[in-house]
């Protein structure tokens, strides 16, 4: 029976977590400071250390530390409030197995735990810091959201075949940034990546690009000229916006995807070609296949597996895990060592709608930096919309009372053309939050 120490000092919910956890054939000693958790570390053999971050005698990065020091292979899960995740990142970076933000269910408490006791044998620091957080091959974060783990196990189930994908979302969500992660989690990771904007590529060198020509087979083309085909040969071809081709181009594909083999412009030799497909678009393709504008054939070519990335604004849960991650990055590119954001800063980021998905969020981010004199990014460093985006949710800022709860429903439905989603987005409460409240004032 594995064997847990829970590091909690509020009495009630450590005796109900203990309790739990006893119930799912964990062994669990519960302390509430570090000085007695030391204590224990040093007289028990623990399989896990299941802390909270902020203790009377300190907080959970600081036994971590001491877990570290003596030489401790034991995992160590940290419990969050939400506003210190970003803080918890920082500790899986120290080494960390994993955190888990209250409140959590059950069900999430099981499967970090279970997690951590799987890996333990071969735990090692930096390797964890990725599972959860970055991948830095592909510059990806996880993520928390239900939407972004949907999102990942997607990739994990479709990355090792050899199916087409076809990645859909928003401009900005990081659709390329899926595509580099499925290739690497591949068997081809050792392989090219070629990455190709389809809007970028005029239709009279279409053939070109993807094919590649020979010297003098047209005039410009001054030398030889190998394709985006063959450059990916045995990799993976990302085509980007492929929504943009025009018919001919959407024939030349569809034809060297069913012969996998290409002919470039001008010769009479063919060259034959193993790749692995994956295309994105922020259009409705199949909207294009019912007005005659994409070919029905190839759409279904490209679509043996779809991905739909989610917008910023439908994984919030994650926006601080993205916000740490671009700081760093742009302290990196800028030289500079800003440490983190105030809360005021995060409140904005939360309330903001993000049209420009990650993109926006990571070029905010960047110019914050660049501003920044302080050590902590600031209100006055953020661009205009970002300020006033509390103006914006002026009904989440006011759904406060009882007095004015029911005419705020009524005007968040009438906005949202009675769409309760949505109206519940703008309320800043869960949908099941708003149909308590429509049963309870009885609006229809």
């Amino acid at each position: 029976m594995k064997t847990i120490l829970l590091v909690e000092d509020d009495v009630t919910f450590s005796n109900m977590l203990k309790h739990f956890l006893e119930r799912h054939q964990y062994t669990v000693d519960v302390s509430y400071t570090i000085k007695n958790a030391t204590t224990l570390l040093k007289d028990h053999p623990y399989n896990l250390i299941f802390t909270d971050l902020r203790l009377p005698d300190g907080n959970g990065i600081d036994l971590l530390k001491l877990s570290k020091d003596n030489n401790s292979n034991i995992p160590v899960v940290l419990m969050t409030g939400y506003a210190e995740v970003s803080t918890a990142v920082q500790a899986m970076k120290q080494g960390a197995f994993d955190y888990i933000s209250k409140p959590f269910n059950p069900d999430e408490v099981l499967e970090v735990i279970s997690n951590a006791l799987e890996e333990k044998t071969d735990f090692v620091a930096p390797v964890k810091e990725q599972k959860r957080n970055i991948t830095t091959n592909t510059n990806i974060v996880a993520g928390i959201s239900a939407a972004s783990k949907n999102l990942f196990e997607h990739i994990n189930l479709v990355a090792p075949t050899d199916m087409s994908v076809l990645i859909t979302g928003e401009s900005g969500t990081g659709k390329e940034v899926v595509a580099n992660t499925i290739h690497t989690q591949s068997l081809r990771k050792d392989k090219p990546f070629i990455a190709v904007d389809c809007g970028a590529i005029p239709k009279e060198i279409a053939s070109s690009e993807f094919f590649g020509h020979q010297k003098g087979s047209f005039t410009g083309a001054i030398n030889d000229k190998i394709g985006h085909f063959e450059a990916a040969n045995g990799g993976t071809l990302f085509l980007d916006e492929v929504g943009n081709l025009n018919y001919e181009s959407q024939v030349q594909l569809l034809r060297a995807l069913q012969e996998r083999k290409i002919k470039p412009v001008g010769s009479s030799k063919e060259i034959m070609v193993d790749i692995r497909l994956i295309t994105a678009t922020n259009e409705d393709l199949l909207s294009a296949v019912e007005s005659g504008n994409f070919r029905e054939d190839l759409y279904h070519r490209l679509n043996e597996f779809s991905i739909k990335v989610p917008s910023l604004k439908d994984r919030k849960d994650d926006l601080i895990l993205y916000a740490d991650f671009f700081l760093e990055k742009a302290n990196q590119q800028l030289h500079k060592e800003v440490a983190g954001f105030s809360q005021e800063v995060l409140a904005l980021f939360q309330q903001y709608n993000w049209p420009g998905n990650l993109r926006e969020l990571s070029n905010v981010i960047k110019r914050a930096t660049l501003l920044s004199q302080t050590e902590i990014i600031e209100k006055e460093v953020l661009p205009e919309e970002l300020k006033n985006a509390d103006a914006q949710y002026s009904f989440s800022n006011k759904f406060s009372t009882k007095e004015n709860e029911k005419t705020l429903i009524i005007n968040a439905l009438k906005e949202t053309g009675n769409n309760k989603t949505k109206a519940a987005k703008l309320l800043n409460i869960t949908r099941k939050t708003l149909y308590n409240k429509l049963k309870e004032y009885e609006i229809n």
